[in-house]
């Protein structure tokens, strides 16, 4: 016969379930949404060669090398400075080997730090993501492009994000950054109010800007590791850790209150996912072709940025 679940049982039940489903919940389309927000995507520039390569353009080395100065012989003509000739062929170009010397150490640095034990698994949800975004989520934000005015979009956007105040606030709160907790108070009050229930940024007005706190930094900042490096279908780049948090901050979300049957809240989401995605339509545009590699290079700025953000 089965005892029944004291207490203590159901309320670890209901916490892990409640986690599990504001993961569920805010992960829907948040591969491009973390590329944008955590400036994961590096820039074409950064990313067009292997990460850890040095490349420096001739005209660099050139104006780096010291210029032959013309010598005047006894009769007061100017001779004909030496061939480039024999230079170039016994002096080797020592910019570019201080250069790659240099760099050494830094990409060993580089790819200790990016602890990614599950890669094999982690590259194939990146690629599903990927296809995922452009081949069914890109094209239907195309549509909607056509259909739905920018500055409607905007508005949307405007008012998720005053919804989503909460898990700001509170993560501010806990990491004891109170500015940018009494900044998240206030930039709320004047967009639900001036702003018309938040469609319109009236705090920006005011410069009150967001503050971009979670829970996978208020973990950081309280000392937890960041753990693997994990990639799940629709939920875009992460760690173990910031798993957990975007899971804690799903459940902090009012919409979540508000609107209380798991389907309505699912088409929400899928809703401020196509108009995010409209928002920002051209964020891959240019950049498959100048990147040789991806996944390793969003990993590595994803990484770098949050261990900028939780050091901030």
């Amino acid at each position: 016969m089965r005892r029944p679940l004291s207490g203590i049982g159901r309320g670890c039940g209901t916490v892990v379930v409640g986690i599990a489903a504001g993961l569920l919940l805010t992960g829907c389309g948040s591969f491009t949404r973390t590329l944008r927000s955590e400036s994961a995507l590096p820039p074409a520039s950064a990313i067009a060669l292997e990460p850890g390569t040095v490349a420096l353009e001739p005209a660099l080395i050139a104006d780096l090398t010291p210029a032959a100065e013309p010598t005047t012989s006894d009769d007061g003509l100017a001779a004909p400075p030496p061939s480039s000739s024999v230079a170039t062929t016994d002096v080797p170009p020592a910019p570019i080997i201080v250069a790659q010397a240099t760099a050494a150490p830094a990409i060993q640095s580089d790819a200790d730090d990016e602890y990614d034990p599950w890669e094999a698994f982690n590259e194939k949800m990146f690629t599903f993501n990927y296809n995922v975004d452009r081949y069914v989520l890109k094209p239907v934000a195309r549509g909607y492009r056509v259909v739905v005015p920018e500055q409607v979009q905007i508005m949307i956007d405007n008012g998720f994000t005053n919804i989503a105040w909460v898990p700001r606030f509170v993560n501010s709160l806990l990491q004891g950054k109170w500015e940018g907790a009494l900044r998240e108070v206030s930039r709320f009050v004047v967009n639900s109010t001036l702003g018309f229930g938040g469609l319109f940024d009236a705090g920006k007005v005011a410069e009150l800007a967001p503050s971009k706190e979670d829970f996978g930094q208020t973990l950081g900042v309280w000392g937890a590791g960041p753990g693997p490096y994990l990639v799940l279908p629709l939920l875009g780049p992460m760690t173990v850790r910031d798993g957990i948090g975007r899971g804690v901050d799903g459940a902090m979300n009012p919409l979540n209150y508000f609107i209380p049957f798991f389907w309505d809240q699912l088409g929400m989401k899928i809703g401020d996912v196509v108009n995010d995605r409209a928002l920002n339509y051209d964020l891959f545009q240019g950049v498959e072709e100048t990147t040789i590699d991806l996944y390793s290079s969003v990993r590595h700025f994803y990484l770098k940025r949050r261990e900028q953000m939780i050091k901030e």
